[in-house]
């Protein structure tokens, strides 16, 4: 008796096909790691076999809810062979998927800071010192890129709440901007002193270029159609300076562990992301453990 992965994806006739596809691989997989040893068809599945995969998924650095959707296509699959007549029971009743460890927020390097914040930098400077026009737009682009990217990485701000500041919301001489988080809960977080500055040169030379004849009132960020800048746009921001893939969360996460890196308490650290629960916050601890370890591993002679 046959797998007939594609069989069972054949009668998924209303899921769309990104479904389809995470079906495919998540049964991909399962079949790969049962056929090691474990079993050699469905019949041979039983319940105890399906927790020992997912038991070693856990162990894996996957999340809890990749996990939980694994478990969720087994027990479709295995509905299937058996609505089906292909199996008699289901050896998925009262499975339960396992917590994952969870995947570790992912903190960008030193070449990857640089890359985003000083190198465009440094280009700009080079260009600017040629004899070529300056495009204005490509300049004030240019001037809100680099105070967005600032601001999420010199105070660790979300990507919506960047989105989302009003010039109010800025006081620049005591270098401290005051944030809407979740649950429209407010917070004073520190301008580191890049942000300070990238952010007044925007607002000096790029905004009101960007802002003439739209309608966005007293927001801080603009696109280029003279809109309020959205979470996408910032995204394409990341991308335009980017070499690989770049959430711009991985920014945020950056910031909270270089913070531990350099001393700070958790507590603080809490604060300054607007963390409700410490638990939270707790994660970039490991990030920072993991860290030292790998500087320790290259490092020491010994390791």
């Amino acid at each position: 008796m046959s797998w007939e992965v594609e069989g069972f994806l054949s009668s998924l006739t209303a899921a769309a096909p990104a479904t389809v596809s995470a079906y495919r691989s998540d049964l991909v997989d399962f079949v790969r790691w049962a056929s090691g040893g474990q079993a050699d068809a469905p019949s041979s599945v039983d319940r105890r076999t399906l927790r020992r995969y997912l038991v070693a998924l856990s162990e894996r650095p996957v999340a809890a809810r990749t996990l939980a959707r694994r478990a969720s296509t087994l027990r479709r699959y295995f509905g299937w062979q058996v609505r089906t007549g292909r199996l008699a029971t289901d050896p998925t009743l009262g499975l339960r998927a396992p917590r994952g460890t969870g995947r570790l927020p992912k903190v960008l390097h030193d070449d990857q800071l640089h890359q985003l914040l000083d190198e465009p930098v440094q280009r700009a400077v080079i260009d600017h010192g040629t004899d070529q026009p300056v495009d204005p737009a490509a300049r004030a682009r240019f001037l809100r890129d680099q105070a967005c990217l600032e601001l999420l990485y010199g105070s660790g701000l979300r990507v919506s709440e960047v989105c989302g500041l009003r010039i109010e919301d800025l006081d620049l001489p005591a270098a401290r901007v005051t944030v809407w988080g979740k649950g429209s809960k407010q917070r004073a977080v520190p301008m580191s002193d890049p942000s300070v500055a990238a952010v007044r040169e925007w607002i000096a030379d790029g905004r009101s270029l960007l802002a003439s004849g739209g309608q966005i009132g007293d927001l801080l960020f603009v696109n280029l159609r003279g809109r309020p800048l959205t979470p996408r746009d910032v995204r394409r921001v990341i991308d335009r300076r980017s070499l690989e893939p770049t959430h711009p969360h991985a920014l945020r996460h950056t910031f909270a562990t270089h913070l531990l890196d350099g001393g700070a308490d958790l507590r603080s650290v809490q604060e300054l992301l607007g963390h409700e629960d410490l638990s939270t916050t707790q994660i970039y601890t490991h990030v920072s453990r993991e860290r030292l370890r790998n500087v320790f591993d290259r490092t020491h002679p010994r390791a």
